[in-house]
Parts: structure tokens; C-alpha cells; sequence
């Protein structure tokens, strides 16, 4: 604000024009002309240039400076420089004639001067601009191949308009208003010409609100086309005419409507855009409006934005003004159709993005919903109405051309009413008034716009751009996150720091001692070689002198000795320097002597470390090979979970680490246990071990910035969640993950664009998923095609057609269509209901199963899997443009079929996975917008998820209640009879847990978990006593995934059914899985007891204890078992 001050406080800062030359003029008599050049500036004309002598191959050289003053007490001043221009018009001066007392003059043509670059902090620059002509000009008649008139123009300013700091802190919004399509059908472009303005409120600063006013609309009708290329036109081109209104290199872009942020932009809008836009009258501007915001406005934009989102832009029609506003008399400007269009200008606020442009609605304009919707008290049409009648009188004769007050022949009646409508008011009707095409008994509704209402009933709409030169918020880059995220977690080197000091030193001298000792036994091994191969080698003791002294005598002959102590030289320096810090000479002999004899001692023993790692005697025994891979122990501690062992899960899991500690998805797989067990501490530290080790693990960044969210450290949470958009862009995990983050620190406008973020990738992946399968069913129909020949191929292509129609009429039928254009392709769509049962699929292989439990992904992908269905399409809606009135691509766009709806909405994804890594906290926030959401709601997979949520917090009634609803929905869901089954066994009831697991089995799907269900089933058997079901059941757990508490499982259901080898069988694999599980043991003892084996029994029965066998009753059967067959423990 202070800097604010000191520009306002600035001295005015002269704007230099300056016209050097023109070419390729031609005048009215030849190529010889004789022409001066006139420069305007808004209302006020700057100057004429002195009268130049031209061909056209000489250019007339004007050098002529005009110039005007910027003054800085009011932002308006900037603002205008940034949408006005300078208007220069060449004018041919004809010779005098006789008798004539002033010489006549011809306009040639005129050029406008953009002046935005100094407002962009540039201070010079040169333009070389076309001359359009005007009419009547000679000019016009310049051949097209020949080249065009064109001019110099120079803009110079002494110091910058803007400092750098205001620079980066100021902004510039550009407006483009193109076009209103599917007007009221009343309004007439061959009946009397109106006024079609578009008027928008802008902040100039914190306080004060400028009044845009766009007014050279245009009524065009169907038939008239627009030229593909639209140059963009000046809001305010005072005396310019012919292409001088347009702005020279702006152009309306065409933009594909999948990217529009207006209110039309969904496929089943586009029949209606294109039919409106191709057959029906419209509006058009094609206008830009720049508007410069000081830092202030800014901070004022983004606030309004913020509180109301909502931004609104009017839409009016007015009579034509007259040529001169009459003297005494104050003016009326009747305003007509007055409407409003809501522009969502949230989007401006979302980080990185500075631009938004759609297709708006235009409603009628009432006071009540405009202070509702925006806040705002009072319209700007009477405003609007005032500056656009300014503008038109200041405007070309190109603009005020027109029909005003005119009758055609054929019309005068319809005229007449159309000039009397003019004169009155608009119709905002009073209370009690009644509308006077309405009946006299019916009394319309107080203050009701009826002309503004056929907005609302024609279904009409605006196309606006906003632009700003930055965004507001800006968007941290990929680089920026990394190097964040390497500040909090700095990342862990591949291998291990090479260490230069003491310890290297030490190294080095171990490196030398292994080396040269290597080299005197091969010199010993060549020396007695003959001895050492006859195997004669005495060993007594005057024969290892005797070959000592040889050996010793041999190395100081061939002067290896010498050699080796230079060899060893190098270390013993390096240990003098590193390890004493030695590197002066002594004082004294005594200290001299003293620290040779420490270095002797101290060399001599690190001698020995040196030859005892290369000189070992002894074979050391090989580490055997683990009998279990790192999957089965991962495995083997979600079973423990299940189990509620968490001793044993955290053991699993750190035995995994134990054997490799470099891989980041052990790390972050014991983190995920630790907040199952709420220990938030120690799964920040695996998380952030996890980053460390891969700082591009996406679940790693996303769980450590779960985990800092509920520390309330958002400011990191939220370097981790952005960094994880970055790391995989096309994740609607992270992008899902991230709005949810924004939405619990109150931050909607942010949460809001991550949704829609997510959104679009989760459509995006349903049109490649769809792609892949109609990909599929082409090759498939081409093998079939080929694979027979003559009559045989036409029978099985007739047999392959009737079976895909018997299939389409199978299933077709459960799916519904998305409203889009006329299409002939049955392409597989959401099914009506999520709740129906999915169709029938074949139960996975043994073999084919994983055995880890499933990610999110593979979830994700077998639900898709349940739901696939034929498509006898291949047209597949692309990223493309939309198809515009006229295009070639029109036809196109009749064909497209419509885009597949994804079968699991951003939400539930993120539910999956939430519950997976049991981050509670957001799965509650998750399932909250899963309910809200119209893509979503209180469906049966909602309700699962629920019921699983509440299950992880022990809240038993609730989960409960969730899943009852679920099976109302669908009584035939396996997922939740499942945890119907699961919540029975934690609730004790084991009855009804048991109906459960069985009517879960009897389906033809599986659910979700089924070893967990298969291991508390057949525990319930046993506890029944139903030993043949329970080995049944474990059998199929041991198939599925085997672990030691399956294979437990089987030995017990065989022992109890006497089936002794098979149980030892059964326990000896357990055991194999887990050697230190005291049942395991416990139940080895006994069948070792009643087959006899003593040694056996009393070898399983002193593990069982050792391992603190803690089941009374299986220790109450050993000691009966063996107090009947005398044996078994060795304590007595």
C-alpha cells in the first residue's frame, strides 16, 4: 500500500508518439501524393504532422512526435492505456484549385496503436502497422497482390509506467466477450437497429469497482456466417473505422468444449450449442477488454471471489441514441431485455491457472438474486446505458450504422410497435401492474421481468474469456515440491558413505596386509612347491625354521621384501596423519620412541585383524536359504492382524525389514500396521523412511502427509500431497487425496479444483478402458473371421453374430445411456443400479491367486472385471475439439458415442484405499462426500465400506446397521455377508457368523478376504466339533494362500478324526511356515505320543514350552496323553 502511495504521489509521465514514416501510400491523382498524418488519443486529438511529399515507392518520412500525459493520482489512467488506443489517420491533402480558399483534404486510411506493452514495464518500441483503408479511399484500390500500405510508429516513455515490484505484484484481466447464441426469437435483425451491450463490474482498487461496458454488439442473422478466423475488436475505438476497430494479431481461439468452465459444457449440451449456433440469430462482439489491477484490486478480486464465487456480467438491449445528446433536456436511456449471467469465477483461484471461458446462461435480472448470489446491491445497466451512449457518439460511422427510426416496406405496422416499445421504459413491472400481453383478470407477480424472462425460455447463453497476464495463486513446480520434500526427508544414499578419516585408514592397512600376505604365500607355495605336491612337508619345528629362513632369505635376494614394505608405506602414513594426527616433526627422541613403540603395538594387532579375514582356517558354516519369501511374510502378518496378534504381525513385518532395509515398501507396509495399531509416531518414522528410500513413492508422500495432517501440520501436508500430484499426474488417488486434505482445512475453492482434477482422470481412464476392450473384441472378431475359410468362416461368423446379440440382449439391457448425439453404437454403460448383482464370473484358480492381499488397484480392476460387456462400437470420443457451427467436424460429432461413466466414483476409490492403509481420519471425510455426491450416494458399496470403516473402530452397532442397509439394496452381495460374518465372530455369536461364511461361499463371486473367511469358518467347525467341514475349509485356505495357521488348522481336524499321518503331515508344514508356534509344537507332541515315538514327543513337547505354550487345555491333554503312555515328559 505504501508503494501504492508513492506512485499516486508521482509526477506525470509523458507518452511519446512518434510517426516516422508511411509506405506503399497511393493518392487520388497517381502515385504521387502529398499527405499528413493525424493523431488521436481517446476524445482528444494530439496533433497533425506538417504536410509530406510521397510515391509510392519513396516513403513519406513524417517524423512527427505526438504526445500525452500519463498521470498516476488514479488507477483509471492506467487501465485506460491498457484498452485504448492510439488512433492514426493519414490524410491526403489534394493541390488548391483556383478560387478555392483551403485546401481539400481525402482520409486515406487510419491504424490503431496498442499501447499494453507500457503497462508491461516496457519503456520503447517500434510497430510497423497495416493502413486499412477507408471508404472512398484510394487505397481501396490497390491491387491484392501488391503490397499494402503500412506505417512506423514509435512509443516511448523516459522512465517505466510501472516499477518492477509493481510489476510482479500488480495484474492485467483481459475480458473477451464473443458472442450470445439462441436470443429471444422477438428480436429481428432485419426490423429496427438497438444497442446490445454486456456490462460487468472490475475492482480498480481495495475500495472503488470500475464499470466495463462492452456495446458494439452485433445482431446477426442465422445465415450470416462469421469467417472461421475472428480478429478480436477494441471496446472503445473512438473515430476508427473500417479494420482499424479490429486489434492488430488478436484473434478468437477455438477451444474444444471438454476444457470449457462454463455451464454448457457436458455432451449432453452439445446438440443443443450446435443447433443454436449453426440455426439460430445471436450477438456478436468478438471484443477484448483489458483491465489493469493495481495490488489492491487484486487482493480484492480474489476476496470477492472467494466470499461469493460468482461474478455477474449484464446483458441489455437499448435503443439506438441520437446523433447529439439535446440541450436542456436530461437524457433517458431505456433499457430493454435486461438479463445477467453468473460466471463461476472460482476457477481463477485455483492454483496455476489464469484463465476461464465458457458458456453462460443468461437469466432474467432480478435485484433480490443478485444480492443473494453476489452480494452485491444494485445493477450498473443505467451506468452502462450512460457510458455506451457516449461511446456510440464518439464511435465510427462503421458502428452507428444502422436502421434506427426506419420502416421497410411491407413492415410499418410491425414498426410502428417496435419504435413505440422503444420510447417506454423497461418492463420491470410494478406491484399490481399487468403484463400487456397477458390476460386482464391474471395479475403478474410483483417486480417480475417478463423481457428478461425469454432469456430463461430461449435457453440463451454468452461465451466469455477471462484472462489474467499471472494467476493469483501461483502453482509450486515439480522442482520446487522435490527440493521441499528433500528438506524434510532428506534422501537416504544408494550406497554406503565412503569414509575418509581414521576408519578408511584402518582399512586401507587391512586392504595391504590381506595383499601382501597373499603374495608371500604364493612366493612360500612356489618355493617348496615339489614338497607340497609329494605331501612331504615336515612339520617340525627346525623344519619351519629351516623354511623361514629360506623364505626370508629369498625375499631380501629378489628384493620383493623392499618392495612390500614400500607397498605398505603409504597406509602406515595415512594412520600416522588420520588416526594420531601426526604431522610434525618430534622435539625430542623420547617422545620419538615412545609413539613409534604405541604405532608397533598398535600396527602388529591390526596386522592380525588383516590376515584373520583372509587367512581363515576354519569352513564357516552357510546361512540356509529362508524357507519363506517376503510376500508370504507380508501374508502372513495381515492373517495376524485379522487374527488381532498384533506381537506377531509387528514380528512379520520386522523380519521383513530385517532382510532387506532398502526397500521402500516394507517400510511403508509396517508404517500402514502402525496406524492400525495407532501408534502415529512410529509410522511417521517408517513413512518417512519410506520417502527417503524412493522420494517418488506416490502412497508413501500420501500416507506421511496423512500422517502430518493429524499432527496439524498442514504446511507440510501439503508439500507432500502436491508432490504427489506432481510425481503421477494422472493419479486419481493423489488428486482425491489432495482435495480432501484442502477441504478439511476449510480451503473449498482448492479442494474443489482437486476434484476436478480427479474427475477428469477417472473419465479419462473409463473412455481407455473402453478403448481396450473394443480393441479386444476387433482382434477377436478378425481371428474368427480368419481362422476358417469359404463356407465355414460365413457359419461361424453367422454363429459368432447370433451369440454377440444373445449376449447384447442379455445385458445390454442392465445399462443405461448418457444423453448425448444421435449415435447407432450400444456402448456398456453404468448399470441402472449399483446395487443389482453383478454378473456371474468364474471363480479364480488356486494358482491364479496373489498372495498378498489385494491393493486398491487390483480391487479396483476386478470390480471392473465383473462388469465388462460386449461394445459393438469402436468410435470412441477423444480429447478433440468441439465441433463448431460449420466445421468439418460437425458431422463427426453426430457419430460420437457417449462417454462411459466410471464404475467407482473418485471417492469410493480412495475409501478402498484408505481402509487398506487404515487412515482412518480421511476415510471418514471420504465416505462423507461419497454420500454427498451425485455420482455416488447411499449405494450398497457405500454402505460396505461403511460398515468395514466402523469395524476398524470397533463401532460394532453402527457397522451393523450399515451393512443392513447394504443387504437391503442387494441381498446378494458376498462382500457384505462377509463382514457380516466377521462382525458376528467379534460379537461372540458364532451361529450366525457360521450362516454367514456359509451363504458367502455359496456365491459364485468371491468377496473381498476370502482366507480370512475360510480360516474363521473352519475354526467355528472346530469348535462345533465338525472336524471333516474344518479340514474341508482349511484345505481351501491352504490352496488359496497357505500359512502356518492353515496348515495348523488341518493337522488339528486330522488329528481329531484320528488320521494321525496326515495331521503330522499338516503340522510339519506349519511348522516349516513358522517354528515357533507353540501349538504347532504342542500338537506335534501329541501325535508323536500315540505313535510311540519318545524322543520325538519329548523333542516337540520341550519347544512347546520353550516358546511359552499358553492354551491350558492342549497342555492338560499332553500331560493326560502322556500319563497314558508312560512317556513323553522328560521331567519326570
Amino acid at each position: 500500500m505504501a508503494e501504492e502511495e508513492l506512485q499516486r504521489q508521482r509526477a506525470p509521465e509523458p507518452v511519446n508518439i512518434t510517426v516516422l514514416r508511411a509506405r506503399h501510400l497511393r493518392g487520388s491523382k497517381g502515385d504521387g501524393l502529398s499527405s499528413l498524418v493525424k493523431v488521436e488519443y481517446g476524445s482528444n486529438t494530439l496533433g497533425e504532422s506538417a504536410k509530406v511529399d510521397s510515391t509510392n515507392e519513396i516513403a513519406a518520412e513524417y517524423n512527427f512526435n505526438a504526445k500525452f500525459d500519463c498521470s498516476f493520482d488514479d488507477p483509471v489512467v492506467l487501465d485506460e492505456i491498457a484498452f485504448k488506443p492510439v488512433l492514426v489517420t493519414v490524410v491526403e491533402v489534394l493541390p488548391k484549385e483556383k478560387k478555392q480558399k483551403e485546401e481539400k483534404t481525402v482520409l486515406l486510411g487510419q491504424c490503431t496503436v496498442d499501447l499494453l506493452p507500457l503497462v508491461q514495464g516496457e519503456t520503447k518500441y517500434k510497430s510497423t502497422l497495416i493502413i486499412h483503408s477507408l471508404p472512398g479511399s484510394p487505397l481501396e484500390s490497390i491491387p491484392a497482390d501488391s503490397p499494402k500500405a503500412e506505417i512506423d510508429v514509435v512509443v516511448s516513455v523516459t522512465e517505466a509506467l510501472l516499477s518492477e515490484d509493481q510489476l510482479k505484484e500488480s495484474n492485467l484481466l483481459t475480458i473477451t466477450v464473443e458472442a450470445a447464441y439462441s436470443v429471444p426469437e422477438t428480436w429481428n435483425p432485419s426490423g429496427t437497429q438497438y444497442m446490445y451491450n454486456i456490462t460487468l463490474p472490475v475492482p480498480l482498487s481495495n475500495e472503488r469497482e470500475s464499470t466495463v461496458v462492452i456495446s458494439n454488439g452485433a445482431l446477426k442473422a442465422a445465415n450470416d456466417k462469421e469467417p472461421p478466423s475472428k480478429q478480436k475488436k477494441w471496446p472503445a475505438p473512438a473515430g476508427a473505422q473500417g479494420g482499424a476497430i479490429f486489434i492488430p494479431d488478436k484473434f478468437v481461439q477455438a477451444v474444444s468444449y471438454d476444457v470449457e468452465d462454463g455451464e454448457l459444457a457436458g455432451k449432453e449440451d452439445r446438440d443443443f450449442r450446435v443447433e443454436v449456433e449453426t440455426d439460430k440469430n445471436r450477438v456478436i462482439w468478438n471484443c477484448e477488454r483489458r483491465c489493469y489491477m493495481e495490488p489492491s484490486a487484486v487482493q480484492s478480486l480474489q476476496t470477492k471471489i472467494a466470499q461469493t464465487r460468482l461474478w455477474p456480467v449484464e446483458l441489455m438491449r437499448m435503443p439506438m441514441p441520437t446523433a447529439a445528446k439535446a440541450k436542456g433536456k436530461e437524457e433517458e436511456n431505456p433499457i430493454f431485455f435486461h438479463g445477467v449471467a453468473y460466471v463461476n469465477m472460482a476457477p481463477l483461484l485455483y492454483p496455476g491457472v489464469n484463465k476461464i471461458r465458457g458458456a453462460f446462461r443468461v437469466h432474467a435480472y432480478n435485484e433480490a438474486e443478485i444480492v443473494e448470489k453476489t452480494k452485491r446491491k444494485g445493477g450498473l445497466a443505467d451506468e452502462a446505458a450512460r457510458m455506451a451512449t457516449s461511446m456510440y457518439r464518439n464511435a465510427s460511422p462503421s458502428i452507428k450504422g444502422g436502421k434506427a427510426g426506419k420502416d421497410e416496406k411491407g413492415g410499418g405496422k410491425e414498426k410502428d410497435k417496435e419504435k413505440d416499445a422503444a420510447k417506454k421504459p423497461s418492463q420491470m413491472l410494478k406491484p399490481g401492474q399487468q403484463a400487456p400481453d397477458a390476460m386482464s383478470e391474471v395479475e403478474a407477480p410483483p417486480q417480475q421481468n417478463l423481457e428478461g424472462m425469454q432469456y430463461d425460455e430461449a435457453r440463451t447463453y454468452v461465451i466469455l474469456e477471462f484472462t489474467l497476464q499471472r494467476s493469483m495463486v501461483p502453482k509450486r513446480l515439480p522442482e520446487e515440491l522435490a527440493k521441499r520434500v528433500a528438506e524434510y526427508i532428506p534422501p537416504r544414499p544408494l550406497f554406503p558413505r565412503r569414509t575418509n578419516g581414521a576408519q578408511r585408514a584402518v582399512e586401507d592397512f587391512h586392504n595391504q596386509v590381506a595383499n601382501i600376505g597373499s603374495m608371500v604365500l604364493e612366493e612360500f607355495r612356489s618355493l617348496f612347491a615339489g614338497q607340497l605336491d609329494n605331501g612331504e612337508l615336515p612339520s617340525s619345528s627346525d623344519d619351519q625354521e629351516d623354511r623361514r629362513r629360506k623364505l626370508t632369505y629369498e625375499l631380501n635376494s629378489s628384493g620383493k621384501y623392499f618392495a612390500f614394505k614400500e607397498q605398505l608405506k603409504h597406509s602406515v602414513v595415512k594412520i600416522v596423519r588420520e588416526k594420531y594426527l601426526k604431522t610434525s616433526a618430534f622435539d625430542n627422541k623420547e617422545e620419538l620412541q615412545a609413539f613409534l613403540s604405541e604405532l608397533y603395538v598398535f600396527l602388529v594387532d591390526q596386522m592380525h585383524c588383516g590376515l584373520g579375514k583372509v587367512l581363515s582356517l576354519e569352513d564357516e558354516t552357510p546361512v540356509p536359504a529362508p524357507l519363506t519369501d517376503c510376500s508370504q511374510l507380508k501374508h502372513f502378518a495381515r492373517e495376524a492382524e485379522v487374527n488381532e496378534n498384533f506381537e506377531l504381525a509387528a514380528k512379520y513385518y520386522q523380519e521383513r525389514l530385517a532382510r532387506n532395509r532398502n526397500d521402500a515398501d516394507y517400510w511403508f507396509d509396517y508404517g500402514t500396521f502402525c496406524l492400525l495399531i495407532n501408534d502415529v509416531a512410529k509410522a511417521e518414522e517408517c513413512f518417512k523412511e519410506t520417502v527417503s528410500i524412493n522420494a517418488q513413492h506416490l502412497h508413501g508422500l500420501l500416507l506421511y502427509g496423512v500422517v502430518c495432517s493429524i499432527e496439524e501440520r498442514n504446511d507440510v501436508a501439503e508439500t507432500f500431497f502436491e508432490s504427489a500430484t506432481c510425481v503421477d499426474p494422472d493419479s486419481v488417488l493423489a488428486w482425491t487425496m489432495l482435495g480432501l486434505f484442502y477441504d478439511g482445512i476449510n480451503q473449498d475453492i482448492q479442494a474443489e479444483y482437486a476434484f476436478m482434477q480427479a474427475q477428469k482422470i477417472n473419465i479419462a481412464n473409463a473412455v481407455a478402458k473402453m478403448k481396450q476392450q473394443q480393441a479386444a473384441e476387433q482382434q477377436a472378431n478378425a481371428s474368427q473371421q480368419t481362422a476358417g475359410g469359404g463356407d465355414l468362416a460365413k457359419a461361424g461368423e453367422e454363429q459368432a453374430s447370433e451369440k454377440a446379440e444373445s449376449e447384447k440382449g442379455a445385458l445390454v439391457p442392465q445399462f443405461t445411456k448418457t444423453p448425448a448425439t444421435p449415435t447407432d453404437a450400444k456402448i456398456p454403460i453404468r448399470p441402472q443400479s449399483k446395487d443389482k448383482p453383478q454378473a456371474p464370473k468364474k471363480r479364480m484358480s488356486v494358482s491364479s491367486k496373489s498372495d498378498d492381499i489385494p491393493t486398491i488397484e487390483l480391487i479396483t480392476a476386478l470390480s471392473l472385471d465383473n462388469q465388462r460387456v460386449r461394445s459393438a462400437t469402436s468410435n470412441v470420443p477423444g480429447s478433440k475439439l468441439g465441433s463448431r457451427p460449420g466445421s468439418a467436424e460437425q458431422e463427426e460429432h453426430q457419430k460420437e458415442p457417449p462417454v462411459p461413466v466410471p464404475e467407482s466414483s473418485i471417492f469410493m476409490i480412495v475409501v478402498e484405499f484408505l481402509l487398506e492403509v487404515k487412515a482412518l481420519q480421511f476415510c471418514e471425510r471420504a465416505l462423507a462426500h461419497e454420500l454427498l455426491d451425485p455420482k455416488g450416494g447411499p449405494t450398497t458399496a457405500y454402505y460396505v465400506a461403511l460398515a468395514r470403516f466402523k469395524l476398524q473402530r470397533k463401532e460394532l452397532e453402527e457397522a451393523q446397521d450399515s451393512l443392513n442397509q447394504a443387504l437391503l439394496l442387494n441381498y446378494q452381495d458376498a462382500n457384505a455377508w462377509s463382514i457380516m460374518g466377521h462382525l458376528r465372530y467379534l460379537q461372540g455369536n458364532m451361529p450366525d457368523a457360521k450362516d454367514c461364511y456359509e451363504r458367502t461361499l455359496a456365491f459364485v463371486a468371491d468377496a473381498r478376504e476370502m482366507h480370512a473367511i475360510y480360516l474363521r469358518l473352519a475354526s467355528i467347525y472346530l469348535q462345533d466339533g465338525d472336524f471333516q467341514k474344518a479340514k474341508n475349509v482349511f484345505l481351501m485356505a491352504c490352496k488359496n494362500s497357505p500359512s502356518c495357521i492353515s496348515w495348523l488348522g488341518v493337522g488339528i481336524a486330522c488329528y481329531r478324526l484320528g488320521e494321525l499321518s496326515e495331521a503330522e503331515d499338516a503340522l510339519c508344514e506349519a511348522n516349516i511356515l513358522n517354528n515357533s508356534d507353540p501349538e504347532v509344537w504342542g500338537y506335534l507332541s501329541l501325535v508323536c505320543l500315540h505313535t510311540n515315538r519318545q524322543l520325538e514327543a519329548e523333542q516337540a513337547y520341550k519347544y512347546a514350552l520353550k516358546v511359552h505354550l499358553k492354551d491350558e487345555e492342549l497342555l492338560q491333554e499332553i500331560h493326560d496323553v502322556q500319563e497314558q503312555v508312560g512317556f513323553g515328559n522328560p521331567q519326570f
